[in-house]
């Protein structure tokens, strides 16, 4: 049995990570608010911007926009794998990358992976090819980053050193729920032309130079939409984890404080007990 100086030597060791982990929980949830509004800001904006496209495609010839549109025989894949740059966010990094080994799994394809985040490029730089590793985007986040790196991933596919683009990423639910998405980047998918299509638009310059400007802008987007729930989803994760390690260690505290008193308690009445002993002894004699 531990002895009381083991003992309150533990319960300040748990009150120490209590104040750590309850500090983290509250700066997790003063960055989950601006992620959150960032994220919710750019979804109407990326939702409109695939409408506008699907429209304006529905009354154009697609084989003028191929370019990232047409479908063709896959014989190497890209995914964009986005986790955080750190841990202590309960499965928030570890079930981005279960998703990413059994998309590998259930592919015959050649794979190479775009590492958005230092968890996954550790994850996969010793078994698996890393195409490239953006986990530096994290210090200064933005739309041009992303942009910048995009420009690159779409100009190896107009290359055909891809056949398809995924992105891997959790998908902002709330504080308390992330879920793990795999979306297809490129080829994009377009909306099919229809006769009963509404086709009463008015172009300026022409519909093809219209889509030559929104559909990388939308692929753009889509990505970097990815990213930003994925922080999003980040600070949620790490604030639900830090709140039930704060409470975790409330408990095993309060055990440890239970368990102290009574061993304290046993002590004390020992030493009475001795003393009474001693001195009836004494009397005796």
């Amino acid at each position: 049995m531990a002895n009381l100086k083991e003992i309150r030597g533990r319960i300040t060791s748990i009150s120490s990570t209590m104040q750590i982990t309850s500090a983290m929980k509250m700066v997790s949830a003063a960055k989950l608010k601006r992620a959150t509004d960032a994220i919710v800001m750019l979804r109407p904006y990326s939702e409109k911007l695939q409408e506008i496209i699907e429209n304006v495609s529905s009354t154009t010839d697609l084989e003028e926009v191929a370019t990232y549109t047409a479908e063709r025989e896959v014989k190497k894949i890209l995914y964009i794998v986005v986790t955080s740059n750190k841990g202590l966010a309960g499965a928030f990094n570890s079930s981005v990358i279960k998703e990413l080994n059994q998309a590998i799994g259930n592919t015959q394809h050649e794979v190479e992976i775009l590492s958005v985040g230092k968890k996954v490029f550790e994850a996969v730089k010793k078994n698996r090819t890393v195409y490239d590793n953006q986990s530096a985007i994290f210090d200064s986040m933005s739309f041009e980053a992303v942009s910048n790196f995009m420009e690159h991933v779409m100009k190896d596919y107009r290359e055909g050193r891809f056949d398809q683009v995924f992105v891997i990423y959790n998908k902002f639910i709330n504080a308390a729920t992330q879920e793990v998405k795999t979306e297809q980047v490129l080829p994009i998918s377009m909306a099919e032309k229809t006769e009963s299509a509404n086709t009463d638009y008015i172009f300026e310059p022409n519909a093809k130079e219209i889509l030559d400007v929104l559909i990388p802008k939308s692929i753009k987007t889509q990505v970097y939409k990815s990213v930003l729930d994925s922080i999003a989803s980040e600070h949620g994760a790490r604030m639900t984890a830090m709140h039930k390690a704060t409470d975790n260690a409330q408990t095993l505290k309060n055990d440890l404080v239970i368990f102290y008193n009574k061993a304290r308690q046993a002590a004390i009445t020992n030493e009475i007990l001795e003393i009474v002993g001693g001195a009836e002894a004494l009397k005796n004699s």
